[in-house]
């Protein structure tokens, strides 16, 4: 990765800028000419690969804060932000890993009893078990509130019923953290449905009633799966946190990964702006080089200025959420700014690149299919723009 100068702004500190350096150094040894995987089997097989090799090289530790003595999880969301944005620069696929390793166990460093702690966590630091986060449904995707899966009570279990889908490590994970309504949905008089009665729990993958329904192929080749739940019993004692906490466990999980979204869209976006630099020097045009006519120039001028401004909101949101303040509306901010401005700086980095930009295989084409989905998970750019309306509203009427 490109000598990144960013990391001496105020931001960082000393050990951010030692984590950044030490893990594109691995990175650099570890993907350099390494084949891309395409098809399901080969996507399965190589992304258990990279959450083996993330928890033996120490990473995954960033993603899942265990620590048996604390009795709040601390993140450090820079260095989710600074990882992703590593990662993603070098292998997409190695990014995803590492971040459904956190947001897949999230739900648990937040809100998982000791026992619960003590039986999932150290695994999934270590690469040893995949987790998995449940949370949307063929019909509640961006309005979560509106979620159908149920999960009633019966003595000392819970029996879980309903679909999943759009769910990431489908199909490899050996557990998932499931968000499903433990009471009847309530409506507004507008006929949208509160958030109440939703709550969170762990399922393992080999729990009777519980199966893989359908795998799902999308354009950035990763595991994605509707999973189903019928008559699923699971102990009581896998609730994470009270009953009917469900969705401000969900939004708690979003509001410390969100922001890495961005820094994965970031990594792309750089990537994709040393490729088109790289080959604009190079490519001959017109008795001279690319990099020599006016146009070329201007792209490049426009792709690295969006991703700088983007790298500047996005680790802002990380170092206030670091600081312990509010960033619901700074963290909204980065991801639709990081992830609107990587999709740009791709297309432009794709049309430099001409016939080539479009060859199956070639870098700026994986990039073209890898920051399509970033605009839509984990709420996308619409959701994103409504959270910022939201915040700003309130201020206003505050004041």
């Amino acid at each position: 990765m490109r000598r990144r100068d960013f990391l001496e702004w105020p931001f960082f500190t000393t050990a951010h800028r030692d984590l950044a350096e030490r893990v594109d150094s691995w990175a650099t040894q570890h993907f350099s000419g390494e084949a891309h995987a395409e098809d399901r089997d080969s996507v399965d097989a190589a992304c258990r690969e990279r959450v083996r090799d993330l928890g033996r090289a120490g990473w995954t530790r960033y993603s899942v804060p265990f620590d048996p003595e604390a009795p709040v999880a601390e993140f450090d969301v820079r260095a989710l932000a600074l990882i992703r944005e590593t990662l993603a620069w070098h292998d997409g696929l190695a990014d995803f890993a590492f971040a459904m390793q956190g947001l897949g166990s999230g739900a648990i460093s937040l809100a998982g009893s000791h026992e619960i702690k003590h039986r999932y966590l150290p695994r999934v630091a270590a690469g040893e078990a995949i987790a998995a986060f449940a949370l949307s449904e063929p019909d509640a995707g961006s309005d979560v509130a509106a979620i159908n899966c149920s999960a009633r009570r019966e003595g000392d279990a819970y029996v879980l019923d309903g679909q999943k889908t759009w769910i990431s490590n489908g199909g490899i994970a050996d557990f998932y953290c499931v968000f499903a309504r433990t009471s009847p949905a309530e409506h507004r008089p507008d006929g949208s449905v509160t958030a109440r009665g939703i709550s969170a729990f762990v399922v393992d993958a080999q729990t009777p009633g519980f199966s893989i329904a359908k795998r799902i192929d999308v354009i950035a080749p990763h595991p994605l799966a509707t999973i189903s739940f019928s008559g699923c019993r699971i102990p009581a004692a896998q609730r994470l946190g009270p009953e009917g906490e469900g969705f401000k466990l969900a939004m708690r999980t979003l509001d410390v990964f969100r922001t890495s979204v961005a820094g994965a869209a970031l990594g792309f976006a750089q990537r994709a702006l040393d490729e088109a630099l790289k080959h604009s020097l190079a490519r001959p045009m017109f008795g001279k080089t690319l990099s020599d006519l006016q146009l070329t120039q201007a792209a490049l001028a426009d792709m690295a200025t969006e991703v700088d401004a983007a790298r500047l909101q996005t680790y802002r949101a990380a170092w206030l959420r670091d600081r312990g303040e509010t960033v619901t509306k700074e963290v909204a901010m980065a991801k639709m700014a990081a992830t609107e401005s990587a999709q740009r700086a791709i297309d432009r980095a794709v049309q430099l690149f001409g016939g080539r930009g479009v060859v199956h295989g070639e870098t700026v084409e994986r990039l073209y299919r890898d920051i399509r989905a970033l605009r839509i998970y984990e709420g996308a750019t619409e959701v994103q723009k409504l959270i910022i309306a939201r915040e700003l509203l309130n201020s206003a009427r505050r004041t």
